[in-house]
């Protein structure tokens, strides 16, 4: 990020439709609760396990290799609110398909222009009423460093941009509001809290958006990121 705003931190893709993968995180040291969280049964369905509301040994295994991949901490395989707000937005995000502007709300007389939805953490690239491009996870600016709304415009664009706020590497960085930029990250998309005002992406997503975007190009933002 450059000192015209604040910067982001980010990561992973989901090009239309999304798909999940949940394989097994490395083992870590966490141990494993046995306690029922309050979303157990939701849980255990998205996991693909038996549903029943109990927490087994299996299960716990599941929901732990789940937050480590995707950085929820504490990492004790606990069925709460913050585990299942990742998968619900999983759901909600996958249910989109390759439709990401049904509700019509990114505008389609402007040609080129890349759609943020802040509420289903969604981005792609449309050109008029063309999907040109996604829809891809994003992860957008935590409370108090919320990623701003409006219609805007790529004004400068860094391939190897570096954050001299937070002195992290920023790569294919699109800034569209001040320092609010697309820009690839060594993360999980889903991993909360989220960034600190950017959209971050894969680094494949943020490759492709760096290939089919050019500086005046507008960005529309729009609703509001969970827990916002």
């Amino acid at each position: 990020m450059t000192r015209r705003g604040v910067v982001a931190l980010g990561v992973t893709g989901l090009v239309a439709p999304l798909t999940l993968a949940f394989t097994a995180a490395p083992a870590q040291a966490a141990s494993c609760t046995s306690q029922a969280g309050p979303y157990q049964k939701q849980v255990e369905k998205f996991l693909g396990r038996p549903v029943d509301g109990r927490q087994s040994s299996a299960d716990c295994r599941a929901i732990q290799a789940f937050q480590n991949k995707h950085g929820i901490t504490p990492a004790v395989g606990y069925a709460g609110p913050v585990t299942w707000g990742v998968m619900d937005l999983m759901n909600k995000q996958k249910a989109v398909g390759n439709n990401p502007n049904k509700d019509g709300k990114c505008p389609v007389d402007k040609g080129r222009i890349a759609c943020v939805n802040l509420s289903l953490q969604l981005s792609w690239i449309q050109d008029g009423k063309r999907l040109a491009y996604g829809p891809v996870p994003v992860r957008t600016g935590r409370k108090g460093y919320v990623t701003r709304t409006g219609l805007k415009k790529i004004y400068w664009r860094d391939i190897d941009h570096v954050s001299d706020i937070y002195d992290v590497p920023m790569p294919y960085s699109q800034f569209f509001d001040g320092g609010q930029a697309f820009h690839s990250v060594n993360l999980s998309m889903w991993n909360p809290p989220g960034s600190h005002g950017c959209v971050n992406m894969t680094t494949r997503d943020a490759k492709k958006y760096w290939s089919l975007l050019r500086t005046g190009d507008d960005v529309f933002v729009y609703g509001r990121k969970p827990g916002t």
